[in-house]
């Protein structure tokens, strides 16, 4: 392996991290066992750039990837407090195999690259399969540019089923909420939005309801675990803040989740009022105007 010549632009996708001092010896040079985790680290998050809950997305497959080979080159050394980004691509995919390059760099400093060849393979036979379409589309999708995640909005009728999934787990699976409390009569006639990765996956949704005459009411908004922080909770906000801009609306407000206050004064929502409980939670009610373009 060689890549001497392995530059920042041959990666679309980079994990940044900062060396800790336990990942470094006496002389503050990290140990070299480290940079093998640092790659992995970054192979976590290319993942979800691929919105790819990774355990159910192979479950959703039927099969697995296991480490075959994994080589690094050495080129320099990073130390204690640098700021690092891990580059990495998938540059082939054969009948069973991926094989993805990676580089540590420094500002433009390459450090370290790597080769990682992964098997798709059955999880209880451990015996090697073709990788799935799918799986192949996506990969290549994403090398090319293209999008991961297809956002619609919508009636139930139309995406209540798969929003219905999203809010099942995140509402009642994870902060356990009671189903009585989850469901009502308001999304028969709400809007709701929907992201799907290119697998199918509902990943994240929200609905839009009619508080009062030009006033919108955003709520239920819910993002798969492994993808927060991933930008569809921003995207599915922005989608239903922009369908109530279409219908007239001049104002929107929310009732917020206090752990999510911070995510929606990003957004130029501010709180209203005294915080409160809904289904145990607490709350603050937080409203902006739509009288500019959402982002």
């Amino acid at each position: 392996m060689s890549h001497t010549s392995t530059t920042r632009a041959d990666f679309r996708y980079f994990h940044r991290l900062r060396v800790r001092w336990a990942e470094v010896d006496m002389q503050k040079i990290v140990f070299n066992a480290h940079y093998l985790m640092y790659f992995d680290t970054a192979i976590s998050d290319y993942w979800r750039a691929l919105a790819l809950p990774y355990v159910e997305a192979m479950a959703h497959l039927g099969g697995d990837l296991y480490v075959k080979k994994a080589t690094l080159e050495y080129h320099a050394s990073a130390r204690y407090d640098d700021m690092l980004d891990i580059g990495m691509k998938c540059e082939r995919i054969g009948n069973s195999s991926l094989l993805f390059r990676g580089g540590i760099f420094r500002g433009d400093a390459l450090l370290i690259s790597c080769e990682l060849v992964y098997v798709y393979a059955d999880p209880a036979s451990q015996t090697s399969r073709p990788v799935p379409q799918a799986l192949r589309d996506t990969l290549q999708g994403f090398e090319a540019g293209e999008p991961m995640v297809d956002l619609r909005v919508g009636s139930w009728a139309e995406l209540g089923a798969a929003a219905g999934q999203v809010r099942t787990e995140v509402f009642v699976q994870e902060q356990q909420i009671p189903k009585e409390l989850e469901w009502d009569e308001e999304d028969a006639t709400a809007l709701h939005a929907l992201a799907r990765n290119r697998l199918g996956m509902p990943l994240a949704t929200g609905r839009l309801l009619q508080h009062a005459p030009g006033v919108a009411r955003i709520g239920r908004m819910a993002v798969s675990r492994t993808l927060r922080g991933s930008g569809l909770g921003r995207d599915i906000l922005l989608a239903l803040m922009q369908a109530a801009r279409e219908r007239g609306d001049t104002e929107v407000l929310l009732h917020a989740q206090r752990s999510a206050e911070g995510f929606y004064q990003r957004l130029g929502f501010e709180g209203q009022g005294e915080p409160y409980e809904e289904a145990g939670i607490p709350h603050l009610t937080m409203r902006r105007a739509l009288n500019g373009p959402c982002a």
